[in-house]
């Protein structure tokens, strides 16, 4: 397992279930991980942006199966410098990462190959993204071209806050992804998260999950990496669902195919449910961080097994993926100062505590001092996630796994759910 996040640690813990291991007595690695990590998994002190040291490692321990959980090593193309020395990798090539690498990429792929999305245009220079702007109604969708940690995408209201954030971006507040920014046309409706396994050819569905981005209560102040998710998300009916693998999910995977750059790993496939069906608003190549921690919390399917399928390109031999019809709750415990300059440093305590009853807390900026304590080294320090019937009771169950955690520079939202609690009360 290669990452150290909270969407790893989920990761990490699911896969130490695993068949893979327990038939075999191997060992689950992972690097460079991070103390929850640590409760399943071997940590190693690599380097992911060193490929011939994560190579030589992998030969090293005859590593059967290589998973890169973030997108920043999948983007740089680990996993091809990975399998040029035969080793199977769950991921994207580099070539297929573009997908979220470049936000112009997967627009201009939708628009070769009809799938619904918004309006959009792609810039390069702030001159050129001020003009372009003249040509889009209020509100104004800006998204940094390259990754930004979460932090590229603006909403903005006016025209003149459009005009500060395109300043912003070209101007290197995001370094290298704000060298373009594409401008979107903003759609309404509600956004929901879908998941598809693929090797390539088969695609196999994986679960929904809703975000919650804005870092306040309400959905307000600034976007975050995410500070809470729910699985299921009811919203994307059965209906939609097949419309979306129907006219998003399949026409990509055919045409990355036929283009010569073949996707193997998961899809995550952000959409906007429109009045005239779901439109794709992004594409992520990897799962998400909460909403892997709620996929994980209701697989009941082997993960390991289906990620060497996935690798192996024979996705098909296996039943699809099985996920529990109860509902999970994740909750995102952040630094103060999040999503900001983050406090570290911060001392956590009685995780234990929370996780009595069968929540679970997965480790994201985590770390120990000196003395073996456990503190906050991050932004998002915390998922806190729990299981239940219905999203109203997982809610109260993962709040209640919060209020046990001793974390004083910490804070979270308090309202993660809230859309579907809303739809659950009027039945």
């Amino acid at each position: 397992m290669l990452g150290s996040g909270g969407r790893e640690h989920a990761l990490s813990w699911k896969l130490a279930q695993s068949r893979l291991l327990a038939s075999t007595n191997d060992i689950l690695y992972a690097a460079p991980g991070n103390p929850g990590i640590a409760e399943h998994a071997e940590l190693v002190g690599l380097e992911l942006t060193d490929h011939a040291a994560v190579a030589e490692f992998c030969a090293a321990k005859r590593i059967g199966l290589v998973v890169i959980g973030p997108e920043a090593p999948l983007v740089d193309g680990l996993a091809d410098s990975l399998r040029a020395e035969g080793f199977a990798v769950f991921g994207p090539s580099k070539a297929a990462a573009q997908l979220e690498g470049s936000k112009g990429f997967t627009k201009d792929l939708c628009e070769r190959a009809g799938i619904p999305t918004g309006g959009y245009v792609r810039t390069r220079s702030l001159a050129e993204a001020k003009a372009a702007l003249h040509t889009f109604e209020p509100p104004y969708v800006l998204k940094a071209d390259g990754l930004a940690a979460g932090k590229g995408v603006v909403i903005a209201d006016t025209f003149a806050e459009a005009e500060d954030a395109l300043a912003d971006m070209f101007g290197g507040a995001l370094g290298e992804a704000g060298a373009e920014v594409v401008i979107e046309e903003f759609l309404e409706g509600e956004e929901v998260s879908f998941f598809a396994l693929t090797d390539g050819a088969t695609i196999v569905p994986f679960g929904s999950a809703q975000d919650h981005k804005r870092v306040g209560d309400g959905d307000t102040g600034p976007n975050t990496g995410g500070m809470g998710a729910y699985s299921p998300a009811p919203v994307l009916t059965p209906l939609l669902r097949g419309e979306a693998i129907e006219r998003i999910i399949a026409p990509t995977v055919k045409t990355m195919a036929n283009e010569g750059m073949p996707y193997s790993g998961v899809l995550f496939a952000g959409l906007m449910l429109t009045d005239s069906g779901p439109k794709l608003i992004e594409y992520n190549a990897r799962f998400g961080d909460p909403e892997c921690q709620v996929l994980m919390m209701r697989l009941e399917s082997d993960l390991g097994e289906l990620l060497l399928a996935c690798a192996e390109s024979r996705l098909a031999s296996l039943p699809p993926p099985k996920l529990a019809k109860a509902s999970a709750l994740t909750v995102v415990m952040a630094a103060r100062g999040y999503p900001g300059t983050p406090e570290k440093g911060g001392a956590i305590r009685n995780i234990e505590d929370a996780e009595v009853g069968g929540a679970k807390v997965f480790h994201a900026g985590t770390a120990l001092d000196a003395a073996g304590n456990l503190i906050a080294n991050g932004g998002r320090v915390l998922s806190v996630t729990a299981l239940g019937a219905n999203v109203t009771k997982t809610q109260k169950a993962a709040y209640d796994a919060v209020d046990k955690v001793d974390f004083p520079s910490g804070f979270c939202r308090r309202d993660i759910g809230w859309r579907e609690v809303e739809r659950e009360k009027r039945g």
